[in-house]
């Protein structure tokens, strides 16, 4: 019988500011830690929230070979005024 909840590719995903800010790390991320895959935009509305001023953005970032590194990941982010987002 296979075994359920195991996930084999992790997905790393950033929470930034704004659109801008999101592109912008997105087109960073193949420069700076080789990230092959283009990264997923996802604008992320606050609850209740319609105005797209209130909306956070996220850079979804699959990593299925677990090479790279949360902590680097968070750092980066920071940088943008952004973060990492825990699992």
């Amino acid at each position: 019988m296979p075994e359920n909840g195991r996930v084999s590719d992790v997905r790393h995903v950033l929470v930034l500011p704004d659109r801008d800010t999101a592109q912008e790390v997105a087109d960073e991320l193949s420069d700076r830690f080789g990230v092959a895959e283009a990264p997923q935009l996802v604008r992320d509305a606050l609850a209740g929230e319609d105005d797209a001023e209130d909306a956070q953005w996220l850079v979804v970032v699959e990593d299925p070979d677990r090479r790279l590194d949360a902590a680097a990941l968070d750092g980066f982010a920071a940088e943008y005024e952004g973060w990492l987002e825990t699992p």
